[in-house]
């Protein structure tokens, strides 16, 4: 015991010594944050000193040392690793001891398996023991037809016949049950995730329904969602909010974040901002990611929680850390965001879908041996998007008929199927190498990126950076976005370079433009973390939240699409609505079309504006201009609020001034006009209409329409204004036409109607009448009535 005394207070001075370290370190940290404020915009960025986190797509080396440390840290640095060395020799022998006894401790504190019934009810089960020649580490049923696990208390159980069961009669159903549910969801997903049939979906859908009924908690969560959008089983929210509530009761971090989803939008329950705040609060803490990115929505916008930047920044985060870990060389699948108010203004035009005949009209000329083609059907396939599913099998045929046909492209696509490997295409380094090689020779921007990471990595090669930083160059220069990316990740680390923050926060823009997921995840750690740019919590937290709408979950975009195209609203709006919950923009104002529209009958007529109308004020908050218009048009007409002409104004200005929107200009135009919400001017009125016909084509026709009608009311006014009676009574005739200005004007009138008159009898005089020809009568159609049968 003294010896554990001595070792104890041995740790507590250890603790004492470095909880002192850090307060120095953290107090120094504030000096030079308070210092920081009186310097320029410059010098407050954060020169982050090599024991920065590693951020995805980058190499990281911990224990390499900048170029500018000092000689007084390095002599730090050494004497503190001499203090450690001597602790840790000095204490060795007594940590050891004290480990050691406190193993033996926990084993003896261990719990004991004691034997039930059998022939040793109650003595303490022997680990491992022989039977049958064989030795158990643990229970087995081996030797017993109904299954049921059993010991022996002995080692050898042939000699001593010593045993008991491992458990009770009852929980050894329970286990064969939950066995039982597990083969027949083990059988489900295997047909689900084998098959692209809808039959067989469903088929692997009712295998799932059977393990639910038998409370498989897997299988009930995939039931459960299948049944709130209906996946391949008849909608029912009813029922799927009841699994969602025997869900979390058994803490399923799934249930607890659709049954937060379901108070939040008020489907199947009564809409309650705090409960849904509470489940999506509870998902989160179980580690469920959608749960997580609603929290940091809601935290970001405000909606039932205090704003809070640095809130959303954490969760958004927690979130983005996981899509960037997922992210692979080949870049994941495609996210496609399909409006449905433009795709049913212009079908096929603004969703970037390719069309059947367009595609087989590719496959055609691929077969055909059409080199671009070839190339351009493989991207499709690999990446999946545009009406075409991803396809790795389908992907490397076309790029091996292109790369047999002498195209770099190609050959450098397929480098990159070999370095990443799937279930189609082995992973090697070695043949990866050779594509690569073949088409950076080629000036192949793709080639000269991976054989960057090739030499970068050592895979198949040594690793050299002064090769790798040259061909990602190379890349870079011909505007390859996975070039940059890699070639602002070695100046970030200053690996193969100086260590250099403003060229990595180049070369991470340039990445970014061209869409590169990771570059958005990388400048987002840079502002989080104020690393070679001022830090800002509101630029990292939009970085951080477009990596997160390119995660996996945003695959049910174009699920909630189809679900539409197909005629299923409800589906649809159930879909998008949970994405809306995940801060999709897109998501949210299709969500608000399709209740404008009253086509979702899953809610009440009468909730079809007001839930509208919350969507477009979510969609129109993150920017998008559709929305803001459609805000001005509801507040002016009154759908789903009260009718107010001065908020409807707010609104088309926001659009007219933020968006340049020309619809917004013209309603600006319109109110001005009629004194809508706003005092009447004609000025003001005319302005806001040219500025509607310079912002867009189409608009010009009601614009000059609009401006006619504006020139008669401003006539009509001004007419108004003046008094008739006493204009004419300045104006002196007889000084103006002379004394007998009546009679000439009435031998002008005279006249006029003479000369009339002898030219419209001349003109029937000019008219020749063929003679026995009469004028046609026209044959009248006999009473609906008397008219025969058809």
């Amino acid at each position: 015991m003294g010896q554990r005394a001595r070792l104890r207070l041995l740790l507590c001075l250890v603790v004492l010594w470095v909880a002192g370290l850090a307060a120095a370190d953290e107090e120094g940290n504030q000096d030079e944050s308070l210092e920081s404020k009186t310097l320029s915009a410059e010098d407050q960025v954060k020169d982050h000193s090599t024991g920065t986190r590693v951020v995805a797509g980058q190499i990281f080396l911990e224990s390499g040392k900048s170029d500018s440390q000092s000689e007084d840290e390095k002599n730090y640095h050494s004497q503190e690793e001499e203090k450690e060395n001597a602790l840790e020799e000095l204490n060795s022998l007594e940590m050891s001891n004290l480990l050691n006894k406190d193993l033996e401790e926990a084993e003896v504190q261990s719990p004991v398996l004691t034997a039930i019934g059998g022939t040793a009810d109650g003595e303490p089960c022997h680990f491992p023991f022989l039977f049958m020649e064989k030795e158990y580490p643990e229970c087995t049923a081996d030797g017993r037809e109904d299954g049921r696990l059993w010991c022996a208390t002995t080692y050898d159980y042939k000699k001593d016949q010593k045993w008991g069961f491992c458990e009770t009669e009852e929980q050894s159903n329970k286990r064969r049950q939950m066995q039982e549910a597990e083969d027949v969801y083990q059988t489900g997903m295997k047909i689900l995730n084998e098959s692209s049939k809808k039959a067989q979906k469903k088929e692997a859908y009712q295998y799932l329904l059977k393990a639910a009924d038998m409370n498989h908690t897997k299988a009930m969560e995939k039931v459960s969602y299948a049944l709130l959008f209906g996946d391949y089983l008849k909608q029912n929210i009813q029922s799927s909010k009841e699994l969602f509530e025997k869900l979390t009761e058994e803490g399923s971090p799934k249930g607890q974040m659709a049954l937060g989803f379901l108070y939040a939008s008020g489907l199947g329950v009564n809409s309650s901002q705090a409960k849904a705040l509470v489940y999506y609060t509870f998902g989160a803490l179980g580690g469920n990611l959608i749960a997580h990115m609603i929290l940091g929505y809601r935290y970001w916008v405000g909606i039932g929680v205090l704003p809070s930047c640095e809130s959303a920044l954490t969760h958004y985060r927690l979130v983005a850390n996981h899509v960037a870990s997922d992210i692979s060389l080949t870049g994941g699948t495609v996210v496609q965001r399909i409006r449905l108010a433009d795709e049913v203004e212009n079908p096929g035009m603004a969703s970037g879908m390719l069309e059947d005949d367009l595609i087989q009209y590719y496959q055609f000329l691929a077969e055909k041996g059409d080199v671009q083609a070839q190339v351009g059907l493989g991207q499709l396939h690999l990446h999946g998007g545009r009406g075409v599913e991803q396809n790795h099998q389908r992907a490397f045929e076309y790029f091996n008929q292109a790369a047999n046909a002498g195209n770099s492209h190609a050959m450098a696509f397929l480098g990159k199927m070999y370095s990443e490997g799937s279930d189609v295409v082995p992973q090697s380094n070695e043949t990866a190498l050779q594509y690569f090689k073949k088409a950076a020779d080629m000036g192949n921007p793709v080639g000269q990126s991976g054989l960057g990471m090739a030499y970068l990595y050592g895979r198949g090669v040594p690793v050299n950076y002064e090769l790798a930083l040259k061909y990602f160059q190379k890349a870079a220069e011909q505007g390859w976005v996975d070039g940059q990316l890699q070639l602002g990740s070695m100046y970030y680390n200053g690996i193969g370079v100086k260590r250099d923050y403003k060229q990595a926060l180049k070369y991470f823009n340039l990445a970014s433009q061209g869409g590169h997921i990771l570059a958005f995840y990388n400048l987002a750690q840079m502002h989080a973390t104020g690393t070679g740019v001022m830090r800002s919590c509101h630029t990292a937290v939009e970085l951080f939240k477009n990596v997160c709408e390119r995660g996996r979950w945003s695959e049910r975009l174009m699920t909630a699409y189809n679900s539409y195209k197909d005629g299923d609203s409800n589906s649809a709006v159930v879909q998008y609505l949970l994405l809306a919950e995940q801060g999709y923009e897109v998501a949210q104002s299709n969500a608000a079309f399709i209740f404008d529209q009253k086509e979702a009958s899953i809610v009440e007529e009468n909730e079809t504006y007001p839930r509208a109308l919350l969507h477009w004020n979510r969609a129109a908050s993150q920017g998008y201009t559709v929305a803001r218009i459609k805000l001005g048009d509801y507040h002016f007409y009154g759908f789903g609020t009260d009718v107010d002409y001065e908020t409807a104004f707010i609104h088309y200005r926001l659009a007219s001034e933020q968006q340049h929107s020309a619809q917004a200009m013209f309603n600006l135009g319109y109110m001005h006009e009629k004194g809508l919400g706003i005092k009447q001017d004609l000025h003001l009125a005319k302005r806001f209409y040219d500025m509607a016909a310079e912002a867009s084509p189409d608009a010009q026709v009601p614009v000059f329409l609009a401006l006619c009608k504006l020139r008669v009311i401003y006539s009509l006014q001004y007419v108004r204004e003046i008094n008739i009676r006493e204009v004419f009574s300045h104006v002196d005739m007889d000084q103006l036409l002379g004394p007998e200005w009546d009679l000439y004007l009435m031998t002008i009138i005279a006249l006029l109607l003479g000369t009339i008159i002898a030219y419209r009898q001349r003109q029937h005089q000019a008219i020749p009448r063929p003679a026995g020809l009469r004028p046609a009568v026209p044959q009248q159609e006999p009473p609906p009535e008397h008219q025969p049968p058809q």
